[in-house]
């Protein structure tokens, strides 16, 4: 069984709901998601999805 899992969606919506729940964290949450992103385009080599079998 294969199960593609992509993060980029799923860090959006753990943002999006943090957002709503507090707003004053949306700088932070900003900062960290293109952090994170960078760094999977960066080194992630698979265009930021995991893929696991």
């Amino acid at each position: 069984m294969s199960m593609n899992f992509s993060i980029g969606p799923l860090v959006a919506l753990i943002a999006g709901v943090l957002i709503l729940v507090v707003p004053r964290l949306l700088n932070y949450i900003v900062a960290i998601y293109l952090i994170i992103i960078g760094l999977l385009g960066l080194f992630g080599g698979t265009g930021g999805s995991l893929h696991f079998r």
